[in-house]
């Protein structure tokens, strides 16, 4: 834990405190930023509060009395309900605005750690209860020089896994001569996802799950996930899309992730042995302007250093998509924050699902993705990471102007 860093957060943010608290590890962010031990037992419940200047304040259970004896400052004990309140309204005397795992109408549920109960108690002891939001962002989504490496390190290997992805589609269906059509010339998304799974352990890279390959009208699903037995085959003629993301293993444990290593996150579009039709097109390039009018808008905030909230390049990519007439079929945010998880405690590109409030703070990675799907018929995503520096942002890997032919 940099505790210095914390207290300047806090200063900047106008904020009295910042208001840890856990019970059976319920706030996973708590354990990251103060460097606890995420698998340790709990069964009562703890406090710790960081005032914006001064020392910290513990507050733990008699009979779990050590569990915050790694972190610096004062500590209290209690054993009954009345002890905890009582001492809960003295580590928090003299402090009034302070910031929990809270959002309001849980709007940024992603930091939303902390039950109603415990908020409700607080405010009875006079405390204006505000959002960690923006803090949580600066300790867990911005990242140092040697994160930032990582993620480009992983991109150069997974833009080649891809690359060899869509070769292997195409010499499935036409086979490896490039003319032997026929019938029976065909893969399916299962073997196409195993083949691309194969490409990741061999790059030295990791990935969770997946990744996804959808076929035809799987497509117009964007969180589809093919199995042995629902795996669709994929013919000459068909539309593909690839959903891919991994990040570099660890170098002692090739099966594990590098902890502190960054994700690389894309989707590409294709068609198997033919040219898009007209729709596909027409589709296509609609997202792709929805793209590269989010990617504008960032470009263009960071540039002028004007600060820049999730929400506003969420709105930059909708509006396009709107103005086209097929708002209806955009169904999810455009993008998420990425970091050593793959959906990060960033700000999201987001004014749909929430209104992500939180700012595009520099030295962070998300990805913009907007896409249209339309069920029974095909989906088209596009996907790109950007990473964010003082007085710019860039993207990180290459842009799919065109659709694809196989």
């Amino acid at each position: 834990m940099d505790l210095d860093a914390i207290q300047s957060a806090i200063r900047d943010q106008n904020l009295d405190g910042w208001l840890f608290y856990d019970h059976h590890h319920r706030d996973p962010i708590a354990y990251r930023i103060l460097s606890l031990d995420e698998h340790s037992f709990i069964s009562r419940r703890w406090f710790y509060f960081i005032p914006a200047t001064g020392a910290p304040r513990k507050l733990v259970h008699r009979i779990e009395s050590l569990k915050l004896d790694a972190l610096p400052g004062t500590k209290r004990e209690y054993s009954s309900w009345q002890e905890l309140e009582a001492e809960l309204a003295a580590m928090t005397e003299g402090a009034t605005r302070i910031a929990m795992q809270y959002s309001p109408r849980n709007a940024i549920m992603y930091v939303a750690m902390v039950d109603a109960g415990t908020v409700e108690l607080l405010r009875e002891l006079g405390k204006d209860i505000v959002s960690s939001a923006n803090l949580v962002s600066i300790f867990e989504a911005v990242l140092t020089e040697a994160q930032i490496a990582t993620h480009f390190a992983a991109q150069t290997k997974l833009d080649e896994v891809l690359r060899s992805g869509w070769q292997f589609i195409a010499d499935s269906v036409r086979g490896s001569s490039g003319n032997a059509r026929g019938p029976n010339k065909q893969t399916d998304e299962f073997s196409v996802v195993q083949h691309l799974l194969s490409g990741i352990q061999r790059a030295g890279l990791f990935t969770d799950h997946g990744p996804n390959c959808s076929a035809g009208p799987n497509s117009a699903d964007s969180h589809y996930e093919p199995t042995p037995e629902s795996s669709r085959p994929i013919r000459s003629g068909d539309f593909v899309l690839i959903d891919i993301w991994a990040k570099l293993a660890s170098a002692s444990s090739p099966t594990q992730p590098d902890p502190d290593a960054i994700w690389y996150d894309i989707t590409w579009t294709a068609v198997v042995d033919r040219a898009p039709t007209a729709r596909e097109n027409l589709i296509f390039h609609t997202v792709r302007d929805a793209r590269d009018a989010a990617i504008a808008t960032i470009q263009q905030a960071y540039a002028a250093n004007q600060p820049i909230a999730g929400w506003q390049a969420d709105d930059a990519a909708r509006n396009l998509i709107r103005a086209a007439g097929f708002g209806d079929h955009f169904t999810h945010r455009t993008g998420h924050n990425i970091a050593a998880e793959i959906h990060g405690n960033g700000a999201h590109l987001d004014n749909l699902e929430t209104h992500d409030e939180r700012l595009l703070l520099p030295h962070t990675c998300f990805s913009v993705e907007p896409g249209l799907y339309f069920p029974g018929e095909f989906g088209i995503r596009n996907e790109i990471d950007m990473i964010t520096y003082p007085g710019k942002a860039v993207v990180t890997g290459p842009k799919q102007n065109q659709l694809l032919q196989l």
